[in-house]
């Protein structure tokens, strides 16, 4: 049986971050997409509600084009449901090198305690909040990552366990994690969604006619 002192003596539970990519010139979209009208707000708006939903100490948006306006909108959002001590910005000087370059600087920036990193793209806006606590769980009982799947599809987010930030800090181009993840096998846990809002993203500006 574990005492009150036992407990103190471990320490407290290392916490998740929350990464959030905002930083793309959307060339398909035709720029500026993360800040186009989506229901009360932004595009974005869905992204960082999700990502504030997740059990994450901080939620950093990494910025890349459109810098001013993404992180003005960052704040507007949080400031409007009451989050902006959550906030972190950081900018990647370099995005249009690939997404790999977005997510190096986000983890790169994030606190050295903490256990690991949820990943969410600022394009995707319906993630279901449910599967966020699930990926959590998984993470914490040995996966070394965590990904929703609808249909069986692979979707977002995925939260990467702190031991695999070496290798997401060693990647190049516009896959992102999806190479880290790829070669884990069986120590990549797969959560079941209850929609397909892990999978939908916005590319093109008809897309939204789908959010």
């Amino acid at each position: 049986m574990t005492t009150g002192a036992d407990a103190t003596e471990a320490g407290p539970t290392p916490p998740f971050e929350a990464v959030v990519l905002a930083a793309g010139a959307a060339s398909r979209f035709g720029g500026g997409k993360l800040l186009a009208p989506y229901m009360a707000g932004v595009l974005l708006d869905g992204a960082l509600a999700a990502a504030l939903a997740a059990p994450a100490r901080s939620v950093t948006v990494v910025t890349g084009a459109d810098e001013e306006a993404v992180v003005a909108a960052a704040i507007r959002f949080a400031d409007r449901v009451g989050q902006h001590e959550r906030l972190r910005m950081v900018h990647a000087a370099d995005y249009a090198d690939g997404m790999a370059h977005s997510l190096r600087m986000g983890i790169a920036s994030l606190p050295a305690d903490c256990a690991g990193a949820f990943v969410f793209l600022g394009d995707m806006p319906r993630v279901p909040r449910e599967v966020l606590a699930p990926l959590a769980a998984a993470v914490r009982a040995g996966a070394a990552a965590a990904a929703p799947v609808f249909e069986g599809q692979r979707g977002h987010p995925a939260l990467l366990s702190a031991a695999l930030f070496p290798e997401l800090l060693g990647l190049v181009g516009d896959a992102g994690a999806r190479r880290v993840l790829d070669g884990l096998g069986p120590r990549l846990a797969l959560v079941e969604a209850a929609d397909d809002g892990v999978l939908f993203d916005v590319d093109r500006p008809g897309d939204l006619a789908g959010s």
